[in-house]
């Protein structure tokens, strides 16, 4: 028997993608992007815990982030540029704070490289004024904080710090991949805008 209402797969399939959904396909890339990325959020400190060791859930930080990463459609369908500089920009900041808890040792500041990717494909080349902002901020983040926010808030011996490097390496490296996709051929892909 089937459902008419409740919650089922299909329907959240289709309440997901009717969220995410934008005539403007550079939004739609980026609602992806974000939507996809908060969904991920969730599993980060079980990742850590399986592949690393003990945070002392240090990385539970990184939910304070997830609302904004959820919020970006939203964003994106009453102001375009402004979702779309979103993405970027709340990346750039959830990875400076993840920073702080585990030092940069982790290798975690790797995930600057897809938050600027994400903001090189994003915009459009009349929008260049904005790119140079949100890459200019992403870099001054880095440059400003990079090595100096203190000890982390956990630490992790030689042997873990290894680990949870190639983790982070593996990770921003999918990310990037994910944005690759999410944004092949936006540019060429009708919009209403």
């Amino acid at each position: 028997m089937r459902s008419s209402g409740g919650v089922n797969g299909p329907s959240l399939w289709r309440t997901l993608t009717a969220y995410v959904a934008s005539p403007d396909p550079k939004v739609a890339a980026t609602n992806w992007v974000a939507i996809l990325v908060a969904l991920n959020q969730p599993f980060y400190p079980l990742y850590i815990r399986g592949f690393v060791g003990n945070d002392g859930w240090a990385s539970a930080l990184t939910f304070l982030s997830t609302p904004f990463f959820a919020a970006i459609p939203a964003v994106g369908r009453r102001a375009s540029l402004a979702g779309r500089a979103m993405l970027p920009l709340v990346g750039a900041a959830n990875t400076m704070l993840t920073a702080k808890a585990f030092g940069s040792a982790s290798g975690v500041e790797l995930f600057l490289f897809p938050c600027a990717m994400a903001a090189a494909m994003a915009f459009r080349a009349r929008e260049r004024a904005a790119l140079l902002t949100v890459l200019g901020l992403i870099a001054g983040a880095f440059l400003i904080l990079h090595d100096r926010m203190g000890p982390p808030l956990h630490a992790f011996s030689a042997e873990e710090a290894a680990r949870f490097l190639t983790i982070n390496i593996w990770s921003a490296a999918g990310l990037t991949l994910l944005i690759a996709l999410q944004f092949s051929g936006a540019d060429e892909r009708p919009s209403t805008r």
